[in-house]
């Protein structure tokens, strides 16, 4: 199990756009992956679990994975939140 601390630092927070590209990069693996914001922990594969987790700007995220390509998972989602998904 890898596990990784992020903070969202796109102005617009967690909705639908950057939502959509984390489940396109977590469906790319085969390991378990999910998101945890406080003591909530949601499947990293469901679009409507991301967004209920209502992360805006600044919010601390916990990635974990835990399979086979657990790591490259881990990294591959951590660059969306360092690259801000691409929106600034």
């Amino acid at each position: 199990m890898v596990e990784r601390d992020v903070v969202i630092k796109n102005r617009a927070g967690m909705h639908a756009r950057p939502a959509a590209l984390l489940v396109q990069t977590a469906n790319k693996y085969s390991s378990n992956i999910y998101f945890e914001k406080d003591s909530e922990q949601v499947n990293g594969k469901s679009i409507m679990g991301i967004i209920t987790l209502g992360a805006t700007y600044n919010t601390g995220l916990k990635i974990i994975a835990d399979g086979k390509d657990e790591i490259e998972a881990v990294e591959a989602l951590a660059g969306l939140f360092e690259n801000k998904f691409a929106e600034e």
